[in-house]
This record gives C-alpha cells, structure tokens and sequence, in this order.
C-alpha cells in the first residue's frame, strides 16, 4: 500500500468522524430545544382540550334550555338520553343535540356530571358569575326558568362572601345518569389553563342555561370570557 493511499484512507475516516460528531452535535441541539418547548406544547394540548369542552358543554346548555322551554319549566331531562333523542315535532323529533357533545373531553370516561337545580349544587356557580358580573347576575332565557332560580337568587343574598369561599373545599357529588337535571359539569377536578367566568378549575365549569343570558360563549386566544348577556342586566332578587 502506497502512502498516498494510506493518506487517502486517513482523511476519509477523519472527515467521516467530523461529519458523525457533527450529527451528533445537531441530535443534542434539537433535544434541548424538545425539552425547551415542551411544556409550551403541553399547554396548548391542554387549551385545545378545554376550549372543546367548553364549547359542547354551551352545546349541552342550549339543548338543555330547548327542553326546558319545550315542556314550558314543568320537566327537566334525566340523562342524556333525553336529549340525545330530541323533542317531538309532528310524527318526527327534532335533533336538540349532537352525539359528540354529549361526551366530556375532560373526564376520563367522557361522561358529564349532571348538575342538580338545587341551591347547594348550582349556588356556588351563580355566586362566581354574580361576582364575576359586578355583584349582578344576568336575566333568565325565559320566565320558565324563574321555578328553578328564585330559591337560589334569594339564597345568594344571605350568603357571606366567607361561606362562598369554603365552597372550594367542598367535594362534589359525581352523577352521571338518572337525574334530573339544569346542566352539566366535568367530572376532571384539575386546575384550568383557562379561565370561566372567572373560573380557572373543571369541575366548577356549570353549562346550564341559567344565570349566563341567552347569548353564547366568547372563544378569546388567550382566555374564555362570557360575553355581557343582551339587554338589560337585572340586579338580584331582594
């Protein structure tokens, strides 16, 4: 073997290590940068994953206010079911809401948790809109709905903003089925990357048709904020 050619082998076995420490190198770079951004991506999984169960959850609300109206205040839906079966028109039923709605993107078993039309269930949401609201809380879709507020708009004010508080600490009642209910809430207790009015945690998201106007949610980039409901906001019930 030639020198020239012992040369040409030791500069081709150097320029393929250069080119493998190089590699190497970019490898490392683009692992810290992974690392980097992936708690950035995390959050917007996250984002995405709330955005859509707010968005069925209003779904579900509205379906929930077709119904009440329907049956003019004197029944609520039991489960599901009855509103995934739709209402009578003529020899047909008209479609109230659809079948991917009716899951929650949250919970793990995709089953939402019904909300009572009690003081003790749904209070502790109207105090967090009353407050988010100014100490006002918005009208009711219709007067159908006064049956099922007016115990509650009292109750908010006896309340002391320190019982409110202690609401937090209280564990919720899981109910996915077979109850009469004015809306619905995630069965996930973790905290939110967005906010609904006001509240930053799953499990306190009530979609109902009450105390939240007619009008639908706003979807903001940043945040989830409520629009202020259409005419006039009315003070609570003294």
């Amino acid at each position: 073997m030639t020198s020239t050619t012992r040369m040409t082998r030791q500069v081709k076995t150097s320029e393929h290590g250069m080119t493998l420490f190089a590699v190497m190198a970019v490898m490392a770079v683009f692992s810290i940068a992974l690392l980097a951004v992936a708690p950035t991506v995390q959050l917007e999984i996250q984002r995405e994953k709330e955005l859509e169960a707010i968005r069925r959850g209003e779904e579900v609300a509205n379906a929930v206010r077709q119904y009440v109206e329907f049956y003019r205040g004197a029944r609520l839906p039991s489960s599901m079911d009855d509103l995934l079966e739709g209402l009578p028109q003529g020899t047909k039923k008209r479609q109230i809401l659809r079948q991917s709605a009716a899951i929650d993107p949250l919970s793990e078993d995709g089953r939402w948790r019904l909300i009572k039309a009690d003081v003790s269930t749904i209070g502790p949401f109207a105090r967090r809109v009353q407050n988010y609201n100014g100490g006002m809380l918005p009208p009711n879709p219709s007067q159908v709905f006064d049956r099922y507020t007016v115990v509650v708009v009292n109750s908010l004010n006896t309340e002391l903003d320190e019982d409110n508080e202690a609401d937090d600490d209280l564990d919720v009642e899981i109910v996915t089925d077979n109850q009469p209910f004015i809306g619905v809430a995630s069965q996930s207790r973790s905290k939110s990357v967005l906010a609904y009015y006001g509240i930053e945690n799953h499990s306190k998201w009530i979609f109902t048709p009450l105390f939240r106007g007619t009008r639908g949610v706003s979807i903001n980039p940043m945040t989830v904020r409520p629009p202020p409901p259409p005419g006039p906001v009315r003070p609570p019930i003294r």
